[in-house]
């Protein structure tokens, strides 16, 4: 009788092989990711991994794009946790839905928004629909804040020429968004983003380990620089 593969040995192997990368990245970090280490932790062979990916940089893309979709059903979520009238409610519950993925997944958050990995020539049109899709519910309350007349955004910079192509890709996602929304999208992201990372990073003393009291508090700035009460 033939010996059955490795590959039907162990169930669902292209998640297996994905599983054993997040674990590899928790544990020594995303540049020291190789084929061949996850072989070794899941005593297969090289080849049966590269009946899935072909190389290191098509599994980081497949990891990549995971996490943004995790991460973009977290925000969505936490957006309709609210009706569409509760615009402050959805928009506070999407920055915490924000801070509250990154610690669960840190390795997640670090892959999609960290140091780039040496050597790793990311994909991005394949990564751009789940990139977009992970921001969409933010900038739709945004959006729905200055179709309501209550964004503040008094001398908020245009584009400038020469970028409009990447403002395109963007509304291939999200077509119905004005460009503004976008803007202060990327304003609102960059700030929560640096106090997740330094939290992260262990880096917000004095102020403890936890920098929950730190993101409410700019939370609500953010709220009173972009939102009319």
């Amino acid at each position: 009788m033939a010996r059955p593969v490795k590959k039907e040995q162990i169930p669902h192997l292209q998640e297996a092989i994905k599983e054993s990368a997040w674990r590899l990245i928790a544990e020594f970090g995303a540049p020291a990711l190789s084929l061949r280490a996850i072989a070794r932790a899941l005593s297969i062979t090289a080849p049966a991994i590269y009946n899935y990916f072909p190389d290191r940089d098509a599994l980081v893309t497949a990891l990549t794009i995971d996490a943004f979709t995790s991460f973009g059903d977290v925000q969505l979520k936490a957006r309709d946790s609210f009706p569409p009238e509760q615009l402050l409610e959805r928009f506070r519950a999407i920055g915490l839905a924000y801070r509250d993925w990154a610690l669960r997944y840190p390795q997640r958050y670090q892959l999609i928004f960290g140091t780039p990995i040496p050597g790793y020539e990311q994909q991005q049109q394949e990564i751009i629909p789940s990139a977009i899709r992970s921001i969409s519910a933010l900038v739709s309350v945004i959006e729905d804040f200055r179709v309501a007349g209550k964004l503040k955004s008094e001398d908020f910079p245009a584009i400038p020429p020469g970028y409009e192509a990447q403002l395109s890709a963007m509304k291939t996602c999200t077509s119905r968004y004005h460009f503004l929304s976008h803007g202060v999208a990327l304003i609102v992201w960059s700030r929560v983003h640096g106090l997740v990372s330094l939290e992260i990073g262990g880096r917000l003393p004095p102020f403890g380990v936890d920098g929950e009291g730190l993101y409410h508090f700019e939370l609500q700035s953010i709220a009173k620089q972009f939102i009319e009460e």
